[in-house]
C-alpha cells in the first residue's frame, strides 16, 4: 500500500485528535488534521489553541491505585503525547496531575505542528462520505460540542438519530460498597425476576432525603448551555421540586413488591440496576443529577443501603454530543456501518479528560494494525484501556451513557481474595500493567 493511500483524515485537534494523530504520525503514517477553528468557534472554546482544557485543568489522580492512575500509566508505555505533555506542564496538586492549560497546549500544539508526518487543515468539515472518499481512514474526533454540520453528516451515515444532545448520567456505585442487610433484589410485579436491587425508604427517611435534595448545591449551567431537557430524562431534584410525593409516582415508585415477597411495600424504593458484565457497578436509576459531586455523596448516602456507598462515576447533566456506542461501534471503535471511519474522544461514548485521549490513542492503534495488513489484536479486558473500551461497545441499547474509567470495569482476577481495598487495586493495576505490557510487545509498539 502506498503512502498516499494509508493517510488519515482525523477531524477535531482535541485531546483525542492530538493524540491520534501523533500515534499515527509516529509511526510514519500520513495525518491530515482539521481544526475549525479559529476560523469557526464553539460556544465553550476561549482559544484556537490544540487540546484546550475548557473546565478543569485536573487529568486526575497519577495513584496507580486509582483507575485514572492506571490508564494514565497505560498510556505513557504506549507513548502517549497528552500524558506526556501533562507531566511537563504540570503543577503541585498533591497526587493528581494538574496542568498549567496555556502552557499543556502549547507543548502539543508545537509538537503536532513540528511533525513531519502531519498537515494541518484550518476548515470545518461538514460531509463525512466526502472526506471518506479522499482519505483510506478517518476518525471523528470533534468532541463534545460537534458542530451541527458534521453532526448532521454522522447522523446520515448511521441512518439514525441516536446522537445524544444533552448528558443526562445518572451516579454509578460499587456493588461491593451496598448495605445487603437493607438492599433486597426484586423487579415490579415480577416475583420470578430479580433484575433491580432495591432500597426501601419508611417516611421519615423519605423527608430526610427529599429535603437534603431539594436543598442541595446544583453545578450552574454555562452560558451556552440551556437548561432544555426531556420530560422523561430530568434532573431528579427537578422532579423532586415539583411537589413532595413527585418521586413517589416517578423513580421512586413503592408498589409491586408485595408480589416480590414482601410483607407490606415499602413508602419509597430507589432501584439500582446492574451497569456491567462482571456485576461490580449499579446505576442509581432515574436519579441524573446536577448536584456538585460533594452533595451527591451527602445526599443519595441518605439512601437506606448507601450509607457507605462508593461513586465509580458521579451523576451529571450537560450539553453534549456523543454516540449509541454499543450500537454503531465495534471494539476498534470503527463504525459498523461505514467501513473505516473510527469514532474517538467524548462523541464515541467515553466521560474525560484522560479517557478521550485514551481512545484516541486506542483508535489509532486499530488503524496502525490495519494499515500493516495485520488482523486486529486486542488487549486482555484486566487493562483499562480494552474494559473501558468493551464497556461502551458492549452496554445496554436501551440505557447507554457515558462512562469514565473505573475498577469496576476490570476483569477479575484470579487467585486469593485481599482484604484491604487499596492493596486489591493495586494488585489489578499490575497485572493490567503486565498484560499491557505484553499486547504492547506483541504489537512491537
Amino acid at each position: 500500500m502506498s503512502l498516499e493511500k494509508q493517510r488519515v483524515a482525523i477531524i477535531g485537534a482535541g485531546l483525542a485528535g492530538v493524540e491520534a494523530a501523533w500515534q499515527l504520525a509516529n509511526h510514519k503514517i500520513k495525518v491530515v488534521l482539521y481544526e475549525m477553528r479559529p476560523h469557526r468557534k464553539t460556544e465553550a472554546h476561549k482559544t484556537s489553541d490544540f487540546a484546550e482544557l475548557v473546565c478543569s485543568n485536573s487529568l486526575k489522580s497519577k495513584d496507580l491505585s486509582t483507575a485514572h492512575g492506571l490508564l494514565k500509566r497505560e498510556m505513557a508505555l504506549a507513548g502517549s503525547l497528552v500524558v506526556d505533555c501533562a507531566e511537563k506542564s504540570s503543577l503541585p496538586a498533591g497526587s493528581a496531575l494538574a496542568v498549567d492549560k496555556k502552557m499543556f497546549s502549547k507543548l502539543i500544539e508545537e509538537k503536532i505542528k513540528e511533525h513531519p508526518f502531519i498537515e494541518i487543515v484550518n476548515e470545518e468539515v461538514s460531509d463525512l462520505i466526502s472526506l471518506k472518499n479522499q482519505f483510506e481512514y478517518v476518525i471523528v474526533a470533534t468532541g463534545p460540542l460537534s458542530s451541527q454540520g458534521i453532526t448532521d453528516s454522522l447522523l446520515d451515515v448511521i441512518k439514525d438519530q441516536e446522537l445524544y444532545f444533552y448528558d443526562s448520567i445518572a451516579p454509578i456505585i460499587y456493588k461491593e460498597s451496598l448495605d445487603f442487610k437493607k438492599v433486597f433484589r426484586a423487579s415490579r410485579y415480577q416475583a420470578e425476576k430479580g433484575d433491580y436491587l432495591n432500597c426501601p425508604f419508611n417516611e421519615s427517611e423519605y423527608q430526610n432525603f427529599y429535603q437534603n435534595l431539594i436543598t442541595a448545591e446544583k453545578v450552574k449551567f454555562r452560558d451556552f448551555e440551556k437548561p432544555k431537557h426531556f420530560e422523561g430524562c430530568l434532573p431528579i431534584e427537578t422532579i423532586a421540586e415539583r411537589g413532595y410525593q413527585t418521586l413517589l409516582f416517578g423513580p421512586f415508585k413503592p408498589v409491586g413488591f408485595i408480589e416480590s415477597g414482601l410483607k407490606e411495600n415499602p413508602f419509597a424504593v430507589m432501584q439500582l440496576r446492574q451497569e456491567n458484565k462482571e456485576d461490580t457497578l449499579y446505576n442509581l436509576v432515574g436519579c441524573q443529577t446536577r448536584m456538585t459531586y460533594t452533595e451527591q455523596k451527602k445526599v443519595f448516602r441518605m439512601v437506606p443501603g448507601l450509607e457507605n456507598c462508593e461513586f465509580a462515576n458521579f451523576g451529571s447533566m450537560h450539553r453534549n454530543t456523543y454516540i449509541n456506542a454499543p450500537k454503531h461501534l465495534t471494539e476498534s471503535l470503527e463504525l459498523k456501518s461505514f467501513k473505516n471511519v473510527f469514532l474517538a474522544g467524548q462523541i464515541s461514548g467515553v466521560e474525560g479528560y484522560t479517557e478521550s485521549a485514551a481512545s484516541g490513542l486506542w483508535a489509532a492503534m486499530n488503524i496502525v494494525q490495519l494499515t500493516q495488513n495485520k488482523q486486529i489484536q486486542n488487549p486482555d479486558q484486566t487493562t483499562m484501556m480494552f474494559a473501558l473500551v468493551n464497556h461502551i461497545v458492549s452496554s445496554s441499547l436501551e440505557n447507554f451513557q457515558p462512562m469514565s474509567v473505573n475498577f469496576g470495569l476490570l476483569k477479575k482476577i484470579d487467585g486469593p481474595k485481599i482484604k484491604k481495598k487499596k492493596d486489591r487495586k493495586l494488585n489489578q493495576a499490575q497485572t493490567a500493567l503486565k498484560n499491557w505490557e505484553i499486547f504492547l510487545n506483541n504489537l512491537n509498539w
